[in-house]
């Protein structure tokens, strides 16, 4: 099978499109023919620093949208012949960015009928970590009141959708022009992170959702919440004082990683099917061309997500 691989930490010419052989599924396991396969800020991390994954030779990728080819002993969800979508274990089942990827059975879903490949590639890891932020960390419901930072990046202009959905008030940040499309989500405000102090302009919050990382990220995240609420943060930061302050107002700092589930899957895909969460695709490259890929996303431009097709 075609398969985008990597011998060596680097930039993006690292990645080189190679034969490698095709998987074969274990127990409680599927293997998926891809035909899409997201792109997400997490690629291009591992690509340069190995990240969790340590040194290569690696296949990244966890977002996937395909059909099922093969199931090993023992799965009895899904069928040859089954479009599903899904996110391979994070961080070490990667590999999705191939002709063919192998998972559990259970971090997948059916796909919604509702929307194609490409579009159902998109959403995996980005929806259930706004999910798992959102709904099982913190219990976002009708009438809290939600930020997110980032709102019109890959994980953010799915969030504030997730919100939305749930009956939240949601406050986006995001550059002056970018304003327009965190309104089209459904946000309710949007700040312009570039020319105000979030943590002064926006108060009152619930549950802040942080895509952007970093010691003052999370300072400014703290000042903007009630006492009681929670700051969902994924990416390490080291500030004693401030998680001693959260922890004055009786505050919570959650530093969350993404985890493979079937049920917030099946959930990512009821608010697909009814039209409640869309990915916004800013670009598709066909699988030989993700080093090109990597080098846009890296630009930190992207409004929401990248998309490799595997034909």
């Amino acid at each position: 099978m075609r398969a985008i691989r990597q011998e060596t930490l680097g930039a993006p010419d690292v990645l080189k499109e190679e034969e490698l052989p095709v998987p074969k599924p274990g127990p409680g396991q599927i293997r998926v023919r891809t035909v899409a396969a997201g792109v997400n800020p997490t690629d291009w991390k591992h690509r340069e620093s190995g990240a969790f994954l340590g040194q290569p030779p690696f296949v990244l990728g966890w977002d996937v949208s395909g059909v099922v080819d093969e199931v090993g002993f023992g799965s009895t969800l899904f069928r040859p012949g089954d479009e599903v979508f899904g996110m391979v274990p994070y961080p070490y089942g990667v590999g999705t960015h191939a002709e063919y990827v192998v998972g559990p059975t259970r971090a997948f879903a059916l796909k919604p009928t509702e929307v194609d490949h490409v579009t159902a590639g998109a959403v995996p890891l980005a929806a259930l970590t706004a999910w798992q932020a959102l709904v099982d960390t913190t219990g976002v419901g009708a009438g809290d009141r939600v930020l997110v930072h980032a709102a019109a990046g890959g994980v953010g202009h799915l969030a504030v959708q997730i919100a939305k959905a749930r009956g939240a008030h949601v406050i986006g940040t995001a550059s002056e022009p970018k304003h327009e499309f965190v309104h089209s989500l459904g946000a309710d405000e949007v700040v312009d992170y570039r020319s105000a102090d979030v943590g002064e302009a926006v108060r009152d919050i619930d549950v802040v959702l942080d895509a952007v990382g970093g010691a003052d990220q999370v300072e400014k995240s703290v000042r903007s919440l009630k006492p009681g609420g929670t700051v969902v943060t994924l990416l390490p930061f080291d500030a004693p004082e401030t998680a001693a302050r959260a922890e004055e107002q009786g505050s919570r700092i959650a530093q969350m990683l993404v985890e493979h589930d079937h049920q917030g899957m099946r959930a990512v895909a009821a608010l697909v099917a009814r039209g409640a969460l869309r990915p916004t695709i800013a670009e598709t490259f066909p699988l030989a061309e993700a080093a090109r890929a990597h080098e846009i996303g890296e630009r930190g431009r992207t409004t929401g997500k990248m998309v490799l097709t595997v034909g």
